[in-house]
């Protein structure tokens, strides 16, 4: 497990384990954390807008073999879901992977890999 903390990353992630999660709001579309800025506009000073509970599956592959970080997941289903302002990328969790469809509705959470025990995005079933 690593002991470095990624200041706007792992503040997302408390944030979602607190039931708090968030997007970065500017003139343009929305931004996760650790955006400082818009890209499209150059805007700073995102502000803080909550983030809709539920999103839906966009995309989505099985990993059967992983990376070493990831040797003890496998298998495992990373997607891609739509939560209005921001798409997010996370491992699903709570379903076998045979399951996982596109369309599904997801909510966000946080779960450690089996591998490292690193904090990681996850989306459960909704």
């Amino acid at each position: 497990m690593s002991d470095a903390r990624d200041a706007g990353y792992d503040d997302f992630l408390d944030a979602v384990e607190e039931g708090d999660p968030f997007y970065l709001q500017g003139d343009g579309d929305g931004w996760l954390p650790p955006r400082e800025f818009d890209p499209e506009t150059g805007e700073r000073g995102l502000s803080q807008e909550p983030l809709p509970e539920t999103g839906e599956i966009l995309t989505c592959t099985t990993t059967y073999v992983a990376s070493p970080d990831f040797v003890d997941d496998a298998p495992f289903v990373v997607a891609v879901a739509d939560f209005g302002p921001v798409q997010m990328t996370g491992q699903v969790r709570g379903v076998d992977p045979e399951d996982v469809e596109i369309g599904d509705e997801v909510t966000p959470a946080v779960d450690e890999t089996e591998t490292t025990g690193d904090r990681l995005l996850v989306f459960d079933p909704a």
